[in-house]
């Protein structure tokens, strides 16, 4: 357990909290223990969904700005490589992960926000990419992660202007896919990360897999790979079970161990 960041576990979902006020900047230390965090939610047979969380006031306000500010360009170098690791293993964790943003996701808490499979939002929330505000670039992801949520006509409105959205203007552009109330953010995440968990692991983590990877490679390319991970499904014992189920109760009934 980090200094900033822990992983709480109750039941089958894995919180991922963020504990640096008041902003959950995230500096060197917080990307490394986020980092470490992530993969041991990953790694654990017990927790079977993931959700990322700031507190009830605020996801994350983006990187620690006055430790950047001192950083010549060969650091940054070595630095963008640890950035890197760190919203990669989020973005990589192979269970449904959920991010529940309150209060600002603003530059890194944004792109870690898009680390997530699913993100529930506050009517509070404000998210953006104010990079550019700094004379710099998006460097966790945003560049990347954004288009391929928003569409990249979208994305270079939010990146080239540094402006921020709030959290109705997120849902209908589809940077955000939930919102409610910010006091029931957390638990509103909880229960579809509950959903989830109780669902069959080996075939989430296949449609996951396939998803992302289906969206870096051509479809020919993409839609091999979905074939290869549906066929290996049928070696599994949720696969038997979740056919017998409907089989005999009809869909939606069956209980994945």
């Amino acid at each position: 357990m980090g200094e900033f960041v822990r992983l709480e576990v109750d039941g089958a979902v894995g919180t991922i909290r963020l504990d640096r006020p008041p902003m959950n900047a995230l500096s060197l230390q917080v990307q490394r223990e986020l980092r470490d965090a992530a993969r041991e939610a990953g790694e654990r047979t017990d927790v079977r969904a993931v959700v990322v969380y700031g507190g009830p006031k605020v996801f994350a306000a983006g990187a620690d700005v006055k430790e950047m500010a001192g950083m010549s360009h060969e650091q940054m170098l070595s630095q963008s490589a640890t950035l890197h690791d760190c919203f990669n293993a989020v973005a990589r964790i192979p269970k449904p992960t959920i991010a529940a943003v309150t209060g600002y996701a603003l530059g890194g808490g944004c792109e870690l926000a898009m680390c997530a499979d699913l993100r529930v939002a506050g009517d509070n929330a404000k998210l953006g990419q104010p990079e550019i505000l700094l004379g710099i670039i998006p460097g966790a992801g945003g560049t990347q992660r954004l288009p391929r949520l928003v569409g990249p006509a979208k994305a270079k409105d939010l990146i080239f202007t540094g402006r921020f959205v709030d959290a109705q203007e997120a849902l209908d552009i589809g940077l955000v896919d939930v919102v409610t109330a910010p006091d029931d953010v957390y638990s509103d995440a909880v229960e579809l990360a509950t959903r989830l968990a109780a669902g069959p692991m080996h075939a989430l983590r296949a449609a996951k897999e396939a998803i992302d990877t289906g969206l870096e490679v051509d479809l020919d390319t993409g839609l091999a790979y979905e074939r290869v991970q549906f066929a290996s499904l049928f070696a599994t014992e949720d696969r038997k079970t979740g056919m017998e189920s409907f089989v005999e109760h009809g869909p939606g009934k069956a209980k994945f161990r």
